[in-house]
């Protein structure tokens, strides 16, 4: 089971606590029910029981959309990520006092927790190790997304693709990869995140593999 708990601040300017404050269409539980269910813990972080409270920063419009929105406070790892995408993809479904001011600054701490993985009995230095272990993998995925994106636009690359390819080896971004990758952006989509969809197609482009090319021409133009 997963499960995510969330609270929200509000930050900003001298008496912004006087003024009414927007709220989340349906309020709260609805709030809940539509991270919940719009939540796709990432793979890493669930396969090496990572865990925790991210802090995602935000402003509205008085429309109700999202922007600035940014990682005020995370763990450096793929839940950052997910945290982000989720609060974007609230956009336009808040309501916004006339007297509001969009210059205020929303936090919402979304906690990831991971129940009936067998984690609880996770070491702070396990915990610490995988964490070092993501950003090692990130910093190799870097070196083979930027030398396919170079290989795309024609730009001269340092490595030659047979160490490319030992890395990509070495990350495991075969078949059954890709598979999830796609799996995993046809959700984002379903959700209508098409634009996390196409950030999750361009990845499986810049790891080598023509497995997204189709979705990519049809839908992220």
């Amino acid at each position: 089971m997963l499960l995510i708990f969330f609270k929200i601040w509000l930050m900003g300017f001298s008496g912004v606590l006087a003024q009414d404050q927007p709220t989340f269409k349906g309020g709260t539980d609805a709030l809940n029910t539509f991270i919940t269910n719009r939540m796709i813990y990432p793979t890493f972080s669930k396969n090496n029981c990572l865990q925790g409270k991210i802090y995602v920063a935000f402003q509205l419009d008085k429309e109700g959309n999202v922007f600035n929105s940014k990682v005020q406070k995370g763990l450096g790892i793929d839940l950052d990520q997910e945290a982000l995408r989720l609060i974007r993809l609230t956009n336009g479904n808040w309501e916004v006092p006339a007297d509001y001011d969009i210059n205020s600054q929303l936090v919402i701490p979304i906690s990831f927790s991971l129940k009936n993985y067998n984690c609880n009995d996770r070491s702070a230095d396990e915990i610490g190790k995988a964490i070092e272990l993501y950003r090692n993998r990130l910093a190799l995925q870097n070196v083979v997304t930027n030398y396919y994106r170079n290989k795309y636009e024609g730009k001269i690359n340092q490595q030659n693709e047979i160490e490319i390819i030992s890395i990509k080896n070495e990350l495991g971004f075969d078949d059954k990869f890709i598979n999830e990758k796609l799996r995993e952006a046809k959700q984002k989509l379903k959700q209508g995140d098409k634009e996390g969809a196409c950030e999750s197609w361009y990845f499986i482009k810049y790891i080598g593999s023509n497995a997204a090319d189709e979705m990519i021409a049809e839908n992220c133009k």
